[in-house]
């Protein structure tokens, strides 16, 4: 019904402007105004509309004088007769168009002047198409607008099935009720967990799905996230599986775990966790310092012990003498270097650690001197926690080094004075370039196949958390050296 109605408002429009050319053409037409001032106006007129009529398909052209007297009609027993329409506007000299019943019935015409040399009205031209003319033009076309219509309909229907097929196959077949409740339960789910939560698509495209946590221990700011935007060990991840590998940030110590998107067997992306075991860390690295001075009380325990055994071997062998000589030579040695650190350095947690580390270092076979600079009256900036942590990562790291070559030695040195406070552990070792240095420095690197290479990493972090230094050189030899500016 709409499609009828549209289409008779436009076959109304077209048939208004096809009354005015008409009508204009007519009363332009120099035989027109001729025929206006002959001596018989209908026979000059009649015949010329009719003929116009019928090409142009008009239902009457009414040649008229300006008191409405008919020159020509189609019916000819109406010419000489009044014309039954409105023409002031045209006599006022405008062209203009009505809907009007008249002799022939209800039509849509329009009404023009016809001017002489002078410009002056003589005239009037009345051109005009019925309703019922123009109803069956439009019946006419109604066939084709049907069929037009359902064409469009049967379009609209068979995009509307392969659109809902195609959004099955996207959904998986999930209507929109579960839709919705998928959304709300995923939507509930990423902001309420708490691990991190990365999704990437293929490609290097920003992350399809960043939940808050992931943002919090990522340091991230709101907005699309990239690879390029991850910590540089996180960009090195891969597309491969990962599983519980340890991630230094600045901030924090992180597991990481990632593993691969498929369906019907085609890669669709990559899905990253992330779970914060900062805390945790914390507390592995004092159990490590706690584990690590069992170690120096364990190895000077089973020193101890052989030199016991040899102080009463060498009683029962009848040399007391230099039995006593032995004894006492390795206690002086010992209680040299305990008086000489605790005399030096401040802190008894950094004494305790330096004497356990060159226990250690001389169950390895390697000499570790501690320096005679060596002057420690405080671990400011640093808590003394933080001070073990970083300098037994330093040491256990030039240890792992040269722990297995000959003649190997370590050297310590600690100091805080008014301008900053300074750690350098040097050894024997080849040492690292500064691009080796700053890899290993990264978590997930690390130069020994069997170590987690967290080391350096944490010492890093510490050094960034507080402001600090860090760097690695080979000449005159290998060492690593940390300043904290005070």
């Amino acid at each position: 019904m709409l499609t009828f109605l549209q289409t008779r408002r436009v076959q109304d429009d077209a048939t208004r402007a096809e009354v005015v050319d008409t009508a204009v053409a007519v009363a332009q037409s120099p035989s027109t105004l001729a025929g206006v001032r002959g001596p018989d106006p209908t026979a000059a007129l009649q015949p010329v509309t009719e003929a116009i009529r019928k090409a142009t398909g008009m239902d009457f052209i009414v040649v008229m004088a300006p008191d409405r007297t008919r020159y020509t009609h189609t019916e000819t027993d109406r010419i000489g007769k009044p014309f039954s329409g409105n023409i002031d506007r045209a006599l006022a000299g405008e062209t203009f168009t009505e809907t009007f019943t008249g002799t022939l019935g209800p039509s849509i015409r329009a009404v023009t002047p016809v001017r002489d040399g002078d410009g002056r009205i003589v005239a009037l031209v009345s051109a005009g198409v019925t309703r019922t003319h123009i109803g069956e033009q439009v019946r006419a076309q109604l066939p084709l607008i049907l069929a037009v219509a359902a064409g469009g309909l049967a379009l609209a229907m068979a995009s509307s099935l392969l659109l809902r097929r195609r959004l099955l196959r996207q959904t998986h077949g999930l209507g929109t009720a579960e839709l919705r409740m998928m959304y709300e339960h995923h939507d509930a789910v990423l902001h309420s967990i708490h691990e991190g939560l990365l999704v990437f698509g293929k490609g290097d495209a920003a992350a399809e799905v960043v939940n808050d946590q992931a943002r919090l221990l990522l340091g991230l700011a709101d907005g699309p996230v990239t690879r390029s935007d991850l910590p540089v060990s996180l960009q090195r991840l891969g597309a491969g599986v990962v599983r519980d590998e340890m991630h230094v940030t600045p901030e924090r110590v992180l597991v990481v775990n990632q593993d691969v998107v498929e369906h019907a067997g085609r890669r669709i992306g990559t899905v990253v966790t992330l779970r914060d075991h900062t805390e945790l860390r914390d507390v592995l690295g004092e159990l490590d310092s706690v584990r690590g001075f069992a170690e120096s009380l364990r190895a000077q325990a089973h020193e101890a012990a052989n030199r016991l055994h040899t102080v009463v071997t060498m009683v029962e062998l009848g040399r007391p003498r230099e039995a006593v000589s032995f004894a006492t030579a390795e206690l002086e040695l010992s209680q040299a270097l305990i008086d000489r650190l605790t005399g030096a350095v401040a802190e008894p947690a950094v004494v305790a650690l330096l004497l356990g580390k060159v226990e250690q270092a001389a169950e390895y076979g390697v000499e570790l001197t501690v320096t005679g600079d060596t002057l420690l009256d405080s671990t400011d900036p640093l808590t003394p926690h933080e001070m073990v942590t970083l300098l037994g990562n330093l040491i256990d790291n030039a240890l792992d080094e040269v722990g297995h070559d000959e003649d190997a030695w370590l050297e310590v040195t600690v100091r805080r004075d008014d301008a900053e406070l300074y750690m350098r552990v040097a050894d024997s070792g080849p040492g690292m370039s500064e691009e080796l240095f700053t890899r290993a420095t990264e978590r997930g690197y690390s130069t020994k196949t069997d170590h987690h290479g967290l080391g350096l990493a944490l010492v890093r972090r510490l050094v960034a958390r507080h402001a600090g230094e860090l760097r690695a050189r080979r000449e005159p030899e290998s060492a690593v050296i940390v300043r904290f500016p005070r």
